[in-house]
């Protein structure tokens, strides 16, 4: 395999129906959407999409169904420049999104999986890690913890997107040298996001907690900080978080400075609210240049 990329992104992809709608609906109440966008979606799936729109290479370790929804995600995947070589395709549906976003920015979304499972942990098969950098999303346990482990005896940088807590999550937050975690799953975790950061600075040498508008807060070693949002008033949070993860292992693979990384990363996840969707919502290089190049 011929695979040799910055990032290689593990975990799940979807395909997202969008609904803008004026607000949630009520119990037995039917409500018109503004509008409709399908993309696709998943953490792992956008934040390799995003590292290649900042103008790096990556990959995509996942499941899709040989289904329309899988098809349309690997033309979306071939159109961005995502290596696909590690896509496992099945008779199992492609995981379906459908998210209801607010005027105000704010979101609820129904997953749907139906029998799909997660994929068997020899279902890649990879002699050597082929990144500088790995992301996981926690949603391929299976192969995520003998990839984590592999890479930790390369000494390559692991990153695990901690969206919420799960299975996966838990078995994989004290194997990657990176915890990058919502206020979600803190909150899930330990109740609170400065109880949280103490308890999981004891499993992973980096923890980040990021806290949408408020920013987000950090622990390296013994070293702590915090770092402010950038002022933008957001459209729709869907992706913010895929985003941030993505520019995060990005800036990872480039070798930059701690807290240029933190902003590099902070940018991308500010720019990505600006419109609707997720896919949609991932910066370009130039984009989110002017914004990086902004002081905080």
């Amino acid at each position: 395999m011929t695979i040799n990329v910055d990032v290689l992104c593990v975990g799940h992809a979807s395909y997202d129906l969008i609904f803008s709608v004026s607000r949630q609906p009520d119990a037995d109440e039917k409500i018109v959407a503004d509008s409709l966008l399908s993309c696709g979606g998943g953490p792992a799936a956008n934040a390799a999409v995003c590292v290649a729109k900042l103008g790096l290479t990556s990959a995509f370790a996942g499941y899709l169904g040989r289904d329309l929804y899988g098809d349309q995600h690997l033309q979306e995947f071939d159109a961005y420049g995502v290596n696909t070589e590690l896509v496992m395709r099945g008779d199992a549906p492609t995981p379906l999104s459908a998210i209801l976003v607010k005027p105000d920015g704010k979101r609820c979304l129904i997953n749907y999986k139906g029998d799909t499972q997660a994929l068997s942990a020899d279902a890649l098969n990879l002699t050597e890690i082929p990144a500088k950098v790995v992301l996981f999303d926690g949603h391929e346990p299976l192969i995520s913890l003998p990839l984590a482990e592999k890479a930790r005896q390369a000494n390559i940088p692991t990153v695990l997107d901690a969206g919420s807590v799960h299975e996966g999550t838990l078995a994989l937050m004290n194997r990657v040298d990176y915890l990058v975690c919502s206020e979600k799953f803190a909150n899930q975790y330990a109740g609170d996001e400065r109880n949280a950061l103490s308890r999981l600075a004891i499993l992973a040498p980096v923890v980040v907690i990021t806290l949408g508008e408020r920013g987000l807060i950090w622990q390296r070693g013994n070293q702590q900080g915090a770092l402010s949002a950038y002022p933008l008033t957001a459209l729709d949070t869907t992706g913010a978080g895929d985003a941030f993860h993505g520019a995060f292992c990005a800036a990872l693979a480039a070798g930059m400075e701690w807290q240029s990384l933190l902003r590099y990363a902070s940018a991308a996840g500010a720019l990505c609210c600006l419109q609707m969707g997720a896919r949609l919502g991932l910066p370009g290089r130039e984009e989110h240049g002017r914004l990086f190049n902004q002081a905080l």
